[in-house]
């Protein structure tokens, strides 16, 4: 069933499982738990309407001509309908009382606080699937700067953008910056990606590659600043807006420290990384770390506090970060064996192959590849680099393998 009004999901709903987050990981729980159990009482909390849908594919949908709805595989009503669960859709959780196993909630459908509900219900089981919410350096204000990280935001952006060819200006040139310029000069727009390094995926390849993927993006037309940071964004008379930026190394000779003549572009996209929320961890007692977001004991997810697990982009294990979805059905399967009492032999977590989503060129990492460090060069040739990266004791800690098409040779 569907519930949108927390109260009378307090008054209704059988103490049971309780999930945060209504993305692909929240939605990979409830089917992993419904495989093996179609009764035991669960219920969904968001902050949005619950639709499913793969986040994946907004990097790629605009050219593709794809608007928000057609990404949306079922509603989160109708999702919630199917699965037999109680759906809290446009709801914040504003505490967790991880003794009393309680969680507090608000819903406010309406600005006016009258229509505001409030709402304590309980646990017997909690999964924090949360995710991640995009990072806004001081110099992208929120209000004149898009992401891409949720289908709502996609949607209004897409709306803004089918009114004809628009220059957009992208900051931040990790994979999913690289992916949104590719797709975005695909449907017909001028692009400017802009990046603090010298190269896109700077952070986790190391230069031999990253040049490549730099020259295959220039090849296609999109307008590439490495060592760039941007300082300001503001909007002028004309209701464009003024990309001020700057080297990210000071120049020293006076003659070329010139200001440099800010863009002038019709959007400008983050796409600076991703931070998790630590307000909820906090409240529940859980192991929380800055960077990287959720502690949890590998084999069970589960993190330090009892009956409380993590899943998705919000958690991490031993140290790293968790945010592919290919791992997540295993991830779901090993939460919902933990949480029904069957016997499981833990999650075996391996780090998923990476592809860049790009036409332009063929990117596949594996392993956790990162810049820094001690990278051998394979296979070197004008149409493939393989390159291994070896640890401490010269074993395979990563690999990349990167491929020009037969139009773009790098």
């Amino acid at each position: 069933m569907s519930v949108e009004n927390p109260t009378v999901a307090a008054s209704n709903a059988s103490k049971g499982i309780v999930i945060i987050g209504a993305g692909l990981a929240g939605w990979h729980v409830i089917d992993a738990i419904r495989a093996k159990d179609k009764d035991i009482p669960i219920t969904l909390i968001t902050s949005d309407n619950g639709d499913r849908y793969h986040k994946p594919m907004l990097t790629m949908a605009i050219s593709q001509q794809k608007s928000a709805a057609d990404l949306v595989r079922a509603t989160g009503s109708d999702a919630a309908e199917a699965a037999n669960i109680t759906l809290l859709a446009n709801t914040q959780v504003t505490d967790i009382d991880a003794t009393a196993q309680t969680i507090q909630l608000i819903s406010a459908l309406r600005s006016d606080p009258v229509y505001t509900n409030y709402a304590t219900i309980s646990y017997e089981k909690l999964v924090l699937a949360m995710g991640a919410h995009p990072i806004f350096p001081s110099s992208l204000p929120e209000d004149l700067v898009w992401h891409v990280n949720h289908i709502e935001r996609f949607g209004q952006l897409q709306e803004k953008l089918a009114a004809g060819s628009q220059h957009v200006a992208i900051v931040g040139a990790g994979m999913v910056g690289t992916e949104i310029a590719e797709d975005l000069l695909k449907a017909g727009h001028k692009v400017t990606l802009i990046d603090l390094n010298d190269a896109p995926l700077s952070q986790m390849l190391p230069p031999q590659a990253t040049a490549r993927i730099a020259k295959a993006v220039q090849s296609q037309g999109i307008n590439f600043l490495g060592g760039y940071q941007v300082s300001n964004v503001m909007r002028n008379n004309d209701g464009k807006l003024q990309v001020s930026y700057e080297p990210v190394a000071a120049a020293t000779d006076s003659n070329i420290a010139q200001p440099l003549e800010p863009l002038i572009v019709d959007h400008v996209i983050a796409s600076t990384g991703l931070t998790v929320d630590d307000k909820l961890p906090a409240a529940a007692g859980v192991e929380f770390n800055r960077r990287t977001g959720i502690v949890v004991d590998a084999p069970t997810l589960r993190t330090n506090t009892d009956n409380i697990y993590a899943i998705g982009d919000c958690m991490s294990i031993n140290g790293i970060a968790c945010r592919y979805v290919a791992p997540l059905r295993a991830q779901a399967a090993t939460i919902a064996d933990d949480i029904l009492g069957h016997e499981h032999g833990g999650y075996d977590h391996k780090p998923p192959m990476i592809r860049l989503k790009n036409k332009a060129i063929s990117v596949m990492a594996t392993g956790v590849p990162q810049a820094a460090g001690n990278w051998q060069v394979i296979t070197e040739t004008d149409e493939e680099l393989i390159m291994e990266l070896l640890d401490e004791n010269n074993a395979v800690s990563a690999t990349v393998t990167i491929k020009a098409p037969p139009m773009v040779k790098a």
